[in-house]
């Protein structure tokens, strides 16, 4: 009796997330775009392998074998599949976007665009390709190619509260819940965003860019989560979460440091942390209890203030990046 009162609960507060009385807003809900690049199909008919059957690693090496003039002839005739080949060189994937993208995205260098939906990026800020330091910011809700200012914002932020020391990706690379709806409840697009996230951190380690640490907002933390155990990452940093669909650090299967903030004032706190027959996503990674190392946040405000200048929060995100804690 005592467990069906328990499971009657769990419907209720479910229910509470998805009608919006906790925070949450509704959302229209979205296909998730996956699979390979587009343009795909006149690569494979002018004979080039097939990007589909092969790992980032297999990608860096078959590109290994070109000569300069041939590298640039396929970022010239393929620019939408080089520009989004996890494993192909990083100068040329720039090379590419340039072409598809014609500075629309100023301030940074373009690794991935994908026009497709509503349209996926990963933005650069630094030498991704020197750095000592990568961080890698995966976003939650609404933002995608046409709404990545926030995103960005965050990533320089980031790299300047690290003295311009640490590369920093803006990871857009995933079809994102629009609004907090039942997209946002639910782990449909999290999963189809684990495997590109994977894919594309595959592909960093693949042109020998030093191992990332991930920071995950909101449902982009579901994201990581769900990726957590192929990543090669050093650290998990998940903010404003709703949950990793993990009951502690070791269910996620990582040997990364995890890391959890979340602020006081947060409407995030006020979403039950349950999952059941799909929804919700689990355990508050900020509860003590997760096993999570906690990030002070006290003096950030809101669901996406973790990043604002002067914060403690920030602070630590650098240190965090840089190495500069244990």
């Amino acid at each position: 009796m005592r467990r069906f009162a328990r499971t009657l609960t769990t419907v209720a507060l479910v229910a509470t997330v998805i009608a919006g009385t906790a925070g949450w807003a509704s959302g229209d809900a979205q296909e998730a775009v996956t699979g390979a690049p587009l343009g795909t199909a006149g690569w494979r008919a002018a004979g080039l392998p097939d990007p589909q059957r092969m790992s980032p690693a297999e990608i860096a090496r078959y590109f290994a074998g070109l000569d300069p003039v041939r590298k640039r002839e396929l970022a010239r005739t393929h620019p939408g599949v080089v520009g989004n080949l996890d494993g192909a060189p990083l100068e040329l994937r720039y090379e590419a976007n340039a072409r598809s993208t014609r500075g629309v995205f100023g301030g940074a260098r373009v690794l991935a665009h994908d026009p497709r939906g509503r349209g996926q990026v990963a933005l650069v800020y630094g030498d991704l390709a020197r750095a000592e330091h990568v961080a890698v910011i995966v976003p939650g809700s609404d933002i995608d190619a046409g709404h990545v200012r926030p995103l960005a914002d965050m990533a320089t932020a980031l790299r300047r509260a690290t003295g311009d020391r640490t590369a920093v990706v803006a990871w857009a690379g995933y079809t994102t819940p629009v609004g907090v709806g039942l997209d946002a409840a639910t782990g449909r697009l999290a999963e189809a965003g684990a495997d590109r996230l994977t894919r594309f951190v595959d592909g960093l380690a693949a042109v020998g860019a030093a191992e990332p640490s991930l920071f995950c907002h909101s449902y982009g933390s579901v994201v990581c989560g769900l990726a957590a155990h192929g990543l090669k990452a050093k650290d998990l940093v998940v903010l404003g979460s709703p949950g990793m669909r993990a009951e502690n650090v070791a269910e996620l299967g990582t040997s990364a440091r995890v890391w959890a903030a979340k602020d006081p004032t947060d409407w995030i706190d006020r979403v039950p942390n349950v999952e059941f027959a799909g929804l919700g996503h689990g355990a508050d990674p900020s509860d003590p209890a997760f096993g999570a190392r906690r990030i002070p946040a006290d003096d950030s405000t809101g669901h996406g203030g973790y990043f604002a200048p002067g914060t403690t929060s920030l602070r630590t995100f650098a240190a965090i990046a840089e190495g500069d804690v244990r």
